[in-house]
C-alpha cells in the first residue's frame, strides 16, 4: 500500500468512525462543511466514498468570487440529485442577519491576520451542538499544524482537547463497553453534545490534495465544475 492509499483509507476510517459518534450522541448525521475550495472538494469525495449518513453544510461567508459560488450550487444540485442532504447557512450577528460589508462597521476595523472575526462570525457559529468534518490541514499555518484528527471546538477556553484516530477508535469502543466513570474527556465532552470536530485529511500535504483531484475527481478545472464521480461497490 502506498503512502497516498494509506492516508485515504484512514481518511475514510475517521469520517466513518465520526459519522458512528454524531449519530449515537448527538442523534443527526455528520455535517460535512464545504466551502467550494479544493480541500472542501476533497472532503466531500471522501465523505461520498466512505457511504456514511451526512448533510454537507455551506457557511455563505458573502464574500466569495462568484464562480466559487457557482461551483457550490453545481455541486449541491448535484448531490442533491444523488438524494444527500445539503443546506447553505447565511451568517448572522447579535441576531441579526449580516454580510462581510455589514460586519466591517459593527466591528470598527477590517479582519486582519491578528484579527479574525470573520470567520468565527461567517462559519464557525454556524453548525452549534454538532459532529462537523472539516477540510483544515496541518500545512495550511502554524495554529494548524498543531491540529489533530478529532478535536473539540472550545473558543472560550485555553486547553485543547485533540487526538489521533487510533486513540478515539480505542476510547470509544472503551466508552461501549466500559462505565462512563473511565471516559475519555473527548468522549464525556462528546456526550455533553460540545461542539466536535473531525479533520480526516489534517495530515495531508498540499501536493497530495492536488493528486487525489486529478487522480479521482472526473473533472476539475479552472472554472470548477466538478461531476460526483460513482464509485463502485
Amino acid at each position: 500500500m502506498t503512502s497516498m492509499e494509506y492516508k485515504i483509507k484512514e481518511s475514510i476510517k475517521a469520517l466513518q468512525l465520526a459519522a458512528k459518534m454524531s449519530e449515537q450522541y448527538y442523534h443527526k448525521p455528520l455535517v460535512i462543511t464545504y466551502s467550494g475550495g479544493k480541500d472542501s472538494d476533497v472532503l466531500l469525495d471522501l465523505a461520498i466514498r466512505a457511504d456514511i449518513d451526512m448533510v454537507v453544510v455551506n457557511s455563505h461567508t458573502t464574500a466569495d468570487a462568484p464562480q466559487t459560488v457557482w461551483h457550490i450550487r453545481d455541486v449541491f444540485r448535484r448531490l442533491q440529485d444523488r438524494g444527500i442532504k445539503t443546506k447553505i447557512i447565511y451568517p448572522t450577528y447579535k441576531g441579526e442577519r449580516v454580510s462581510m460589508w455589514t460586519l466591517i462597521p459593527q466591528k470598527l476595523t477590517p479582519p486582519t491576520r491578528l484579527i479574525r472575526y470573520c470567520c468565527k462570525v461567517l462559519k464557525e457559529t454556524s453548525t452549534p451542538q454538532s459532529f462537523v468534518a472539516t477540510g483544515v490541514r496541518a500545512d495550511e499555518s502554524a495554529k494548524r499544524s498543531k491540529g489533530k484528527t478529532f478535536e473539540i471546538r472550545r473558543s472560550q477556553i485555553k486547553m485543547h482537547i485533540g487526538h489521533d484516530l487510533d486513540h478515539i477508535q480505542e476510547v470509544y469502543q472503551e466508552a461501549k463497553e466500559m462505565p462512563e466513570v473511565y471516559d475519555c474527556m473527548y468522549i464525556t465532552k462528546v456526550k455533553q453534545n460540545k461542539d466536535a470536530v473531525v479533520n480526516p485529511i489534517i495530515n495531508w500535504t498540499h501536493r497530495e490534495v492536488w493528486s487525489y483531484i486529478h487522480t479521482y475527481i472526473q473533472a476539475y478545472v479552472n472554472c470548477m465544475i466538478w461531476a460526483i464521480p460513482v464509485w463502485d461497490a
